[in-house]
């Protein structure tokens, strides 16, 4: 599968998807987008993206179908309600890069295998700086071979890694999300800590670099909430989703996560006080309305349009 002879329709252009199809441009893969609200496709359709009117419409003749939206209700309405899976045409791949719930790949990729298309479910993380530099981590979950078909494809837009078989990407994605979400509790709790303590939580950051609390969270997330500029990477109401997720796996898995309960906790108080479009690494504000008098810095909050 190469990009001169490959056409890719990617449905679902938001923070991340505007990158991502941008990559795929750049990779030289004939693109079709969609999104719900039209709008958010003209920067790609500037790039020289054909732009269709429905997800029905965008995957007719597409060699690759990609998707990249909300949750799970949002991938079966566009791929099952809309009619999209009745319009791709046999032998395609399909591949869907949201976050959504190993029960539901599964069973896409059942309804898809009826149609003789490909499925892999590839989640990704690195936020929209990754997305834009085209470094995002890719955890693919489906057959080797399908994988193997797909991999011009992520590498034009990361470093895929084939986890296990269908479900599994989505697996590793709510890994990924659960690590995330305690170490940004975990960084906020820190930085608010030694600003509280007397301490200059800049240079407690700085400070830290290089040892084992150090981290790209620590390093870009760290520097979020020292900013106080909370203007989205990834949505508090998506890592919301997220973590209601791991605890629907880990319930169905026997399991106790006792710190991925905690934080999910924090997360959802934090979307109830009305930001669940900031960044995630605004956890530090509900930290601070746990502690009435405390703050971190000086320099006013930069939060997103509501």
């Amino acid at each position: 599968m190469t990009s001169e002879r490959t056409s890719v329709a990617l449905l679902g252009i938001g923070l991340m998807g505007t990158h991502m199809g941008a990559r795929l441009m750049a990779a030289g893969f004939p693109l079709t987008v969609w999104n719900r609200s039209a709008g958010k496709t003209d920067a790609l359709a500037a790039k020289g993206a054909r732009v269709a009117a429905t997800p029905a419409e965008a995957v007719r003749g597409a060699d690759v179908v990609i998707t990249m939206l909300f949750d799970g209700n949002a991938v079966t309405k566009v791929l099952i309600d809309s009619g999209a899976i009745a319009n791709i045409k046999s032998g395609a791949l399909f591949i869907d890069m949201s976050s959504i719930t190993p029960a539901v790949a599964r069973d896409h990729a059942t309804k898809l295998a009826a149609k003789n298309v490909a499925y892999l479910d590839a989640p990704v993380s690195g936020g929209t700086k990754g997305a834009e530099a085209g470094t995002l981590a890719i955890m693919a979950g489906g057959e080797l071979a399908t994988f193997e078909r797909a991999r011009p494809v992520f590498e034009a837009m990361g470093r895929p890694t084939l986890v296990g078989p269908v479900g599994t990407g989505q697996v590793a994605k709510l890994a990924n999300q659960a690590i995330v979400a305690v170490t940004i509790g975990a960084v906020a709790e820190a930085l608010l800590l030694a600003a509280s303590a007397g301490a200059d939580p800049a240079k407690v950051r700085e400070a830290l670099s290089g040892g084992f609390a150090d981290s790209p969270i620590m390093k870009q997330h760290g520097q979020r909430m020292l900013d106080r500029t909370w203007l989205p990477g990834a949505q508090v109401k998506m890592h919301v989703k997220d973590l209601r997720a791991i605890l629907s796996a880990a319930d169905s898995a026997g399991l106790e996560l006792p710190i991925a309960e905690t934080v999910a906790a924090l997360f959802e108080d934090l979307a109830a006080a009305g930001y669940e479009k900031c960044d995630h690494s605004a956890l530090l504000l509900e930290l601070e309305r746990l502690n009435p008098g405390k703050r971190m810095g000086d320099k006013p909050d930069t939060l997103p349009p509501k």
